[in-house]
């Protein structure tokens, strides 16, 4: 269901600081058309760190009725009670899976971790796991990866480690497991792709999402040479979107092509002029703006 490219949407504010759901629809709408496979609301690309509980379940519950593709809603928290409560609502508007990160800021040990996760499988949504050490300090290694695959409920990760070498460990450990990887990492999707990751969770595509499709399905098809030139064709922009801490560059790059975007919530700020000055240059490379 989640093989090829999903896009980390942003979400858009309005001026007076109220998520933009009309907006948010259009966003999804130019998405699909792009080509991915599923779209992922309420995640990092999501501000989900400063949407409120009834935001951040309005954005799940419209991202559901409005979607043509399969939505994987971000449901995480370093508090178990809050992720099981996000995670049951997910369930019950209709997700096809819950995104639920490793619990940021407590650095549960091995056992404190199983546990988290055991009591968001009571939820009745499949659950994909996140792991980005450097967003919450904490790494699931790939014996503990492979021991969590080993449970019913959780069906794959999004790699966002970074550690290619890891990537590798994760897939050779769980290939007797009904249990997928995905690149967490627009600018890993090719070689995690190559190591037989089935796709990439992208912030690039909500800017480009034709092109991360082609490079996701040249990839699943067998066109390597094909992935490989749209690969080194979307690396430069990549880049840029990743210039300054992810969603400022891809909002502001978002705001540039027309779509919903709007400001950052603090404690995120706007995009430095040289580092939009770099972003505009790749955008009008590709004749996005």
């Amino acid at each position: 269901m989640f093989e090829g490219a999903s896009v980390a949407l942003i979400t858009p504010f309005t001026k007076d600081d109220r998520v933009d759901l009309e907006g948010l629809k259009r966003n999804i709408d130019y998405v699909i058309e792009g080509g991915v496979s599923s779209i992922v609301p309420c995640g990092t690309t999501g501000e989900s760190a400063t949407l409120t509980f009834e935001e951040h379940k309005e954005v799940i519950r419209t991202a559901v009725e409005h979607s043509s593709v399969p939505v994987i809603a971000g449901t995480g928290s370093n508090n178990t009670a809050e992720a099981l409560e996000l995670t049951r609502f997910a369930a019950d508007v209709g997700a096809d899976a819950a995104l639920v990160i490793t619990p940021y800021y407590n650095k549960p040990n091995p056992q404190g971790l199983i546990r988290h996760y055991e009591e968001i499988e009571k939820c009745d949504i499949p659950i994909v796991l996140y792991n980005i050490k450097s967003r919450t300090g904490l790494n699931i290694p790939p014996e503990l990866m492979a021991e969590l695959a080993s449970h019913e409920g959780i069906i794959g990760v999004k790699e966002a480690s970074g550690d290619l070498g890891q990537v590798s460990r994760i897939i050779e450990l769980t290939q007797d497991e009904d249990f997928f990887v995905i690149s967490g990492d627009d600018a890993l999707t090719l070689p995690i792709m190559v190591l037989g990751g089935i796709g990439v969770i992208s912030v690039a595509a909500n800017v480009v999402p034709s092109m991360v499709s082609s490079l996701t399905s040249a990839m699943l098809e067998g066109r390597y040479e094909e992935a490989r030139r749209i690969h080194y064709e979307l690396a430069p922009l990549i880049r840029a979107l990743f210039i300054e801490t992810n969603p400022i560059p891809v909002k502001r790059a978002c705001e540039l092509m027309g779509l919903a975007a709007g400001h950052l919530r603090l404690p995120l700020a706007s995009l430095s002029e040289e580092h939009e000055a770099m972003l505009r240059a790749e955008m009008e490379r590709l004749a996005l703006i």
